[in-house]
């Protein structure tokens, strides 16, 4: 978790106590518009221009029409309201000192325990965050962004274009939930968004009182524990869902870590659309070794490289499905030296499939990278590599095999979950994103959560030109090159974005070989390892930036740079050759921009602590990993922005004997960010003089959604920009959905005879979203079938977790109960198997039954029951139409072995009374003329079974502690074991019903009846088994893992 440093440490002396303001209190603060000052904005931007042509001018007056006749205009009118409170509590809550303002936590809390609920005190709590955030941070909320927040807390998705403060917009809202006490996620798509908002934005709550948690991919389980306590915790979604699913594979209720009973009470997801659409396809998975074939993945690697596609395969780019030819069967037969490649006891034809899928549709550097020996997945909708992840059901082995790297472990599923049907765990749900309007209705229909338009803080002036097509990829890569290279000689900065790792290396080839500097941003380790130094240099004068989808979210491009981004290279630049030896762990490209110069005091103090920084190294003999280095200079950057000027030259100047470099960093960075400040503001201004920053897509994707998200980089806040997306009738979406590209390539060689020239026009443009529009509505019906099969799972998967957690959590009494209950529910599957009430018992099933019913307590039964025989039985059922009444509590069937004398004490005749009564309510025995000689059958069974077993444990001489121990890990094992291969089930019953639509039965309600009947017999043969080694363990003790051998 992310602290200011300790100064306690050798670097850093103890402070005096101190005014808590920060140095950055002095600046101008940034206001907001008022709020009548919003419908005149509106109307300013929507005014007829003169100058304008006659059709951007009725553009105008459509889009005003349509806004003030939308739902969404009328919804944030009424949030107005909620403004005008906030803004009438902002003076009185001004005057507040900060203790004052700190204390206003706990008396909301008071509040909220006296009766009022969060609406009561919403408006005011809002105003306290706004005013913590403009004394720690020197940002004032504006009034759009109290509309977000509490767009927010009602359960909604707030819409904010790129740069209207998304992350403050978040503060709202999670200190407004975080009153409860419950606990509150903010959800982000990546650790390093994660870290960057917990530091940044939990100095406000952490000014205010409440603890913030981080976590982080690395953290131990103790960490994320106390980190899972604070009243908010930031974190990114794949961490979320991985620890849910860890803490269900938890042995014992120390291994958890989240707050469980109830782990999930708010959230705010960022990027929603990101997490719960683009995300929502792929499911998390934590799999185990089941490694038997690796040697076959290499054989069949070669096997696919003698294939040849369209003479022994089809191939079906949409859903990247192969299909083996009779001539394909054939040669890959003759190949592997087999007659049926379906052979089940030789089974070739899973590796060649997986083989010519590796092939065809993984390509290295597109959807993998190779990086120490390892075939590394890359997001395709982030761009980023994701080290922990790897494709299932053979692919990712397939995938090795094809590169020559070293095979890894096959893999089995033990435990699942989709993005969509975690975050319906939360009882209240919401998310914030750029980008959701036009998959509204999705959110509906799946998440009930509606879209909510927020209102930009100033108009958008940004210009998007219209798409150009080309009719080669090499006709648009030179394009694309030509309109880098103009808008470097105009000294605009440029955003070229790609689809992959390959695309944006070919472009930067291009470019290298007509001398045009540039970064690249792409998975590669050099690259993503200067994420944040490119970002926050892309919006400077003649800054190029080549990026993959890495800088399509979360990322806030600055005209003119990122001035705190900056001055903190400055020091590390100044300061990391002193403070370690260690170089860097990747390699750097030579600096494209020039460094930003800095002012001579600056300077002076630069030096200064790179003198200080030497000499501390040497005398104390600090060696330092590289990384600790960093991490000192962000601590010493954090303690900068929380002090002012005055205090960090006292704590510099104090006791200079002990070597303060924390301070001096401190003060030298205050110093280089307000020179860089200047700096970037003016070389802003000069940009937004030029046009601003441009954005170049060189592809469309599947999605609009992606595309706005790229153009959302270009004009935030009101700042001029462009947008331009160049298409090649070649690229991977035309081929992907067979869209036919003659007619546009036949246009062009009417046109000219050079198919390198753009065409560009309306119904180009028509066409294009006609095809994006058929490629959302094709992964929309994927995301829904998934959503309707995982919601069969989700029902069972909430049943055994809820089991699970309640085995793990309960009390000794409640885990007794739970194997009385298992014991009692197999005994009646005894009984009702082999039983009719309609019929006399000389007719039932008797010889089964006994042998079933000793058959599960072993040698502890077959003494017992021995001597009794068929006749005996059938005889002593026939005696209880004699009796008058029954003491149910000791009852025993006449002339059957008498259940041991377990029952003492009022807790287990209490629970011998309650299991009689649940017997006779339920309806799994038919009405007849022996349904209570069966219901009696049942109870005496059940009586027996559980008095032996009591029994026994007594006489095993252990203490109660070890003896739930015991009981606890042979349920929770037994549990595992089953759910285990009941998701191997579901997963390949899921394949194999869409073969059932040929029959025309409905593959759904297929699924929906195979799998309860799966589930069902999963449970019965989890209670049947867990009740066999329970008995199997106390007559013959041993480990109790090797009851699993088996």
């Amino acid at each position: 978790m992310a602290t200011l440093p300790a100064l306690s440490n050798s670097l850093f002396f103890v402070r005096k106590p101190l005014q808590r303001t920060s140095f950055l209190a002095n600046r101008p603060i940034i206001t907001s518009l008022s709020i009548s000052s919003w419908p005149k904005l509106r109307r300013t931007c929507c005014q007829y221009e003169p100058t304008a042509g006659v059709k951007e001018n009725l553009g105008r007056v459509r889009k005003t029409l349509s806004d003030f006749t939308s739902l969404n205009y009328w919804v944030v009118r009424d949030y107005y309201r909620l403004v005008d409170s906030v803004n009438a509590f902002e003076p009185q809550i001004q005057k507040l000192s900060d203790e004052q303002l700190t204390a206003k936590t706990q008396e909301f809390r008071l509040r909220l325990r006296k009766g009022e609920t969060l609406a009561d005190i919403q408006a005011e709590a809002f105003a306290v965050v706004r005013e913590a955030a403009r004394r720690k941070l020197s940002m004032r909320h504006f009034d759009v962004q109290i509309i977000g927040g509490a767009v927010l807390h009602d359960g909604s998705i707030a819409e904010m274009k790129t740069g209207e403060g998304k992350t403050l917009v978040s503060t709202l809202a999670a200190y407004l939930n975080a009153l409860t006490g419950e606990g509150v996620h903010v959800v982000t798509v990546n650790d390093y968004l994660a870290q960057r908002d917990a530091e940044w934005m939990g100095r406000v709550h952490r000014f205010l009182g409440l603890s913030v948690g981080l976590i982080q991919r690395g953290m131990n389980a103790q960490e994320r524990r106390s980190n899972y306590r604070c009243d908010i915790t930031y974190t990114n979604n794949s961490e979320l869902g991985f620890d849910y699913l860890r803490d269900n594979l938890a042995g014992n209720s120390e291994q958890l870590v989240m707050r469980w009973p109830r782990p999930f009470h708010f959230a705010i997801v960022d990027e929603v659309d990101s997490v719960l659409i683009d995300e929502g396809r792929n499911p998390l998975l934590i799999s185990g070794e089941a490694s038997k074939d690796a040697a076959r993945y290499p054989v069949a690697a070669k096997v696919a490289e003698l294939l040849v596609q369209g003479i022994h395969y089809k191939v079906e780019l949409k859903d990247n499905s192969v299909e083996l030819t009779e001539e394909g069967i054939a040669l890959a037969e003759m190949a592997l030296e087999t007659n049926d490649l379906w052979d089940e006891n030789d089974p070739w034809a899973r590796f060649v499939m997986n083989a010519l899928k590796a092939k065809e549709f993984y390509r290295r550097d597109v959807q993998y990278i190779v990086r120490d020996g390892k075939a590394l997945i890359i997001n395709e909708l982030t761009g980023r590599v994701e080290e922990k992840r790897r494709w299932s059901e053979g692919i990712h082995q397939a995938v090795e095999a094809k590169e020559g790297l070293k095979i890894q472990a096959d893999s089995v599923v033990v435990a699942q979950i989709t993005y969509q049907s975690l975050f319906k765990l939360y009882p209240k749900l919401s998310g914030m994103t750029g980008t959701a309007k036009t998959e509204e209705k999705e959110f509906l229909k799946m998440f009930q959560m509606p879209v909510i338009e927020v209102p930009t803080n100033l108009p958008n002036i940004r210009k998007d030109l219209p798409i150009q097509a080309f009719a080669t990829a090499r006709g648009k890569w030179e394009h694309v090159r030509q309109e880098v290279e103009q808008m470097f000689r105009q000294g605009r900065p440029v955003l070229v974005g790609s689809t992959s790792v390959e695309n944006s290396e070919h472009l930067s080839a291009l470019l290298k070989e007509w001398n045009v500097p540039h970064n690249v941003l792409n998975a590669r380790p050099k690259y993503a390892a200067r994420e944040a130094e490119i970002v926050a240099q892309a919006g400077r004068k003649h800054a190029i930036t080549l990026s993959t989808n890495m800088a399509g979210r979360g990322t806030d491009i600055i005209l003119g740079g990122n001035p705190k981004m900056l001055a903190k290279e400055i020091i590390e630049d100044s300061l990391l050759s002193f403070l370690t030896r260690e170089p860097p762990n990747v390699e750097h490209d030579r600096e494209v921009l020039p460094k930003i110069k800095v002012g001579s005091s600056s300077l002076a103090l630069l030096a200064k602590t790179a003198l200080m920084a030497k000499y501390v190294c040497k005398s104390e003999g600090k060696g330092w990993t590289f990384q600790k280095a960093k991490s000192f200079i962000s601590e010493a950057v954090e303690m900068s922005q929380s002090y002012n000027l005055n205090e960090l030259e006292k704590l510099s100047n104090e006791e200079s004997e002990m070597y303060p470099l924390g301070p001096t960093v401190a003060l030298a960075h205050a110093s280089v960010l307000k020179d860089c400040e200047e700096h970037c503001f003016c070389e802003g201004s000069e940009v937004k003089r030029l046009g601003g920053l441009h954005v170049i897509g060189t592809s469309l994707h599947e999605s609009r959604r992606i595309d706005n998200q790229l153009r959302g980089r270009a004009g935030r806040q009101g700042d001029p920009g462009s947008t331009r997306f160049m298409v090649s009738l070649q690229d991977e979406m035309f081929q992907k959905f067979n869209f036919d590209t003659e007619w546009a390539v036949k246009l062009i060689s009417k046109i000219t005879n050079d198919e390198d020239i753009p065409i560009e026009g309306d119904a180009i443009v028509k066409q294009l979203l006609a095809l994006q529009i058929n490629a959302e509505k094709y992964f929309f019906g994927i995301r829904k079938s998934l959503v309707e099969f995982d919601e069969v799972l989700e029902v069972q998967r909430k049943h055994v977790y809820d089991l699970r957690q309640l085995i793990l959590t309960g009390d000794t009494e409640s885990c007794s109960q739970h194997i009385f209950q298992y014991m009692q529910a197999v005994v009646d599957e005894i009984v009702l198997g082999n039983v009719d009430p309609l019929k006399h018992p000389s007719n039932w099933n008797l010889s089964k039954l006994l042998k079933d019913f000793t058959a599960i307590g072993g040698k502890l039964l077959d003494e017992s029951f021995e001597g009794v025989s068929v006749n005996t039985l059938v005889s002593s059922l026939g005696q209880l139409h004699d009796l008058s009444s029954i003491d149910i509590v000791n009852f025993s069937l006449p002339n059957l072995p008498t259940p041991p004398n377990a029952f003492r004490g009022i807790r287990r005749k209490s629970s011998s009374l309650r299991r009689w009564l649940a017997i006779c309510s339920d309806d799994l025995i038919r009405n007849g003329r022996y349904r209570v000689a069966s219901n009696l059958l049942r109870k005496y069974l059940g009586d027996y079974l559980i008095a032996s077993y009591l029994n026994v444990v007594e006489e095993s001489g252990y203490d109660e502690t070890h003896l739930k121990e015991i009981e606890r890990a042979v349920l929770v094992k037994t549990l595992d074991c089953f759910w285990r291969d009941h998701l191997i089930n579901m997963n390949r019953l899921s394949s194999a019903v869409n073969v059932r639509s040929f029959g025309h039965r409905n593959p759904l309600e297929e699924y929906k009846i195979d799998g309860c009947r799966f589930f069902i017999s999963m449970l019965s043969a989890t209670r049947r088994l867990t009740v066999e080694s329970l008995m199997q363990y106390w007559t013959s003790p041993m480990e109790s893992q090797e009851l699993f051998v088996s």
